[in-house]
């Protein structure tokens, strides 16, 4: 396990995760709702293992991406006008926002007409992507319906977790609530879950 602190995250010690992640590691990390597993989106078996952990399909599971920033989504997202700007007024923050994926995405994601897209407002999860260069997939390392003291201790999620994934980084005690979910894809944004995110 691994001790960072969202208001200052040690360089070193994000480099060393971003190296696990491009070696095909799976990581629990803090977010700004609750705790999440992932890896790099462009490691395929990395992705298949964050789906057997949620007994996922990854041809068929709605997944997410974790971006450092708006231009980041850009890249692998199509954004309108309309939807930048409601982007940009709630981001970073508790949000997952479903959009129409683009040709950057990897293979893994080409059949998929959308993607679920997240900039959470952590600092720790924020400078990994950073360091990494390319967005991280996420889920969340419960079911949103089924999170308990487990999900949100860090030292009971390793003394849980700690043998199924390469690394559990303990950013102090996680939420209890998930993201708000965002469905951009049609002509108004519909809230398809209310959650930790107030949109303005």
């Amino acid at each position: 396990m691994l001790k960072l602190y969202s208001d200052n995250p040690n360089p070193k010690a994000i480099t060393r995760v971003a190296e696990i992640l491009r070696n095909g590691g799976v990581v629990i990390y803090p977010t700004d709702t609750v705790y999440a597993i992932g890896c790099d989106i462009f490691q395929p078996r990395a992705v298949e293992k964050v789906c057997k952990f949620k007994g996922l399909d990854p041809q068929k599971a709605n997944l997410s991406l974790i971006c450092y920033d708006l231009s980041n989504i850009s890249e692998y997202a199509k954004v309108d006008n309309t939807t930048f700007k409601l982007l940009k007024h709630n981001l970073p923050g508790a949000f997952t926002f479903i959009l129409n994926g683009s040709s950057n995405l990897p293979k893994l994601f080409k059949n998929r007409k959308t993607i679920g897209i997240r900039v959470p407002d952590n600092n720790i999860i924020r400078a990994l992507v950073q360091e990494l260069g390319n967005p991280i997939l996420t889920a969340s390392v419960k079911d949103d319906c089924d999170i308990t003291e487990y999900e949100t201790d860090p030292e009971l999620l390793e003394e849980k977790y700690g043998k199924s994934v390469d690394l559990i980084i303990d950013g102090g005690f996680g939420g209890v609530i998930a993201s708000t979910i965002v469905d951009c894809t049609g002509d108004e944004p519909i809230i398809v879950r209310a959650g930790a995110g107030v949109l303005i």
